[in-house]
């Protein structure tokens, strides 16, 4: 069962809802949650700068195509990534931005990329890029308390977060697709959290514990939440990064994941661990391995 929270409970440590967030993180690994500062009308403006943006022509959107670039930063053409080597390129597209961190010469901190149609695509993408920055902290210090640490726990760390919004596009399963091709195939997320709105359209799948599938969905203004490889090995495996897929359907569909991961050189190693693990190496590493532009590269 995947619990579904509100955001002001987790706030105010309520103590059903701190147990029921603990549930959902050493065990499931996803959870839904509702009631936070984003509304579900803000999510819609928010997915409608996207379908915007992906129903431009491919030369225009190919004017910010991160194949071009050392980083993950703005479009990612349909079969752009492989997130599972056993299975075919991810026949989505993509629309990367993060935060920026002039002249560090990281390309967790590169300069975005932003096209120049719709006009409106930078201001709304940015506004609300900050907005689900305090919304993905707020869960974090919810789940340090729930799992016996500070409520404070995470904060110094997240001062100059690799934090990347992206908006996915998820176009109607091709026909000409396999048992190997997916929307994104089978994959646990890299780093800490993953703060995911979508259009509604059912498509995300949660593998449980005895190896079945299950479909998990929220509407406008309800998240999802789910971990990552990186917290899952910060917190010496109290909480559960979990595998999860979108095969597709007969129906479009758009998501927008904020990946909320610590500053560069954070120890993400186990507690008493004698190897340093910094955040930004890992994170580095799997994007290696997961772009096809910088798989290339490298």
């Amino acid at each position: 069962m995947i619990p579904r929270l509100d955001a002001e409970k987790i706030a105010a440590r309520d103590a059903q809802t701190l147990a029921d967030l603990r549930r959902g993180a050493e065990t499931v690994g996803f959870l839904t949650v509702y009631n936070t500062s984003i509304t579900p009308e803000r999510m819609r403006a928010v997915i409608a700068q996207y379908r915007a943006f992906f129903s431009l022509s491919d030369l225009e959107k190919r004017k910010v195509d991160m194949a071009i670039t050392g980083s993950n930063r703005g479009w990612g053409a349909p079969s752009s990534e492989q997130v599972d080597p056993d299975a075919n390129p991810d026949y989505k597209q993509v629309f990367d931005c993060g935060f920026e961190v002039e002249g560090s010469g990281l390309s967790v901190y590169a300069s975005n990329l932003w096209p120049d149609s719709p006009a409106s695509f930078r201001p709304v993408i940015e506004e609300y890029y900050q907005e689900a920055l305090g919304v993905a902290m707020g869960v974090l210090r919810g789940i340090a308390e729930a799992i016996g640490e500070d409520p404070g726990y995470f904060d110094d760390k997240f001062d100059v977060p690799m934090a990347l919004l992206r908006g996915n596009f998820y176009p109607q399963r091709p026909e000409w697709a396999g048992d190997k091709d997916f929307g994104i195939a089978a994959h646990t997320d890299y780093g800490c959290l993953t703060l995911l709105g979508t259009d509604g359209v059912p498509g995300l799948e949660v593998q449980l514990t005895d190896g079945t599938w299950r479909p998990v969905q929220a509407q406008p203004g309800e998240f999802i939440i789910n971990f990552g490889e990186m917290l899952e090995m910060w917190t010496g495996g109290r909480v559960k990064a979990t595998l999860h897929r979108v095969k597709g359907s007969a129906h479009e569909r758009i998501s927008v994941p904020l990946f909320f991961n610590p500053k560069f050189d954070t120890n993400v190693a186990p507690a008493g661990a004698s190897e340093v693990i910094r955040a930004g190496d890992h994170l580095q590493k799997r994007f290696n391995e997961t772009y096809i532009h910088l798989k290339n590269a490298s």
